[in-house]
């Protein structure tokens, strides 16, 4: 609030622009990894293992209830 009063101004942000050059190699390489990289198959695993624990678990309270 104070700042306009005393003739201060925004000014634009500075940024040094670095130029790349397209290289179709090297942006094939780079979707191979990134397509590599984005399959996972740890969580229907541990999926499985939930239920699994899940299932286990209602089998002792079932067995332990009927006792």
């Amino acid at each position: 609030m104070l700042r306009p009063m005393f003739g201060y101004r925004p000014k634009a942000k500075r940024f040094e622009y670095q130029f790349r050059y397209h290289d179709p190699k090297e942006e094939e390489k780079r979707k191979r990894r990134i397509r590599i990289q984005t399959h996972s198959r740890r969580k229907p695993k541990q999926l499985q293992k939930v239920f699994g624990l899940a299932a286990l678990l209602f089998m002792v309270v079932w067995i332990i209830s009927k006792l």
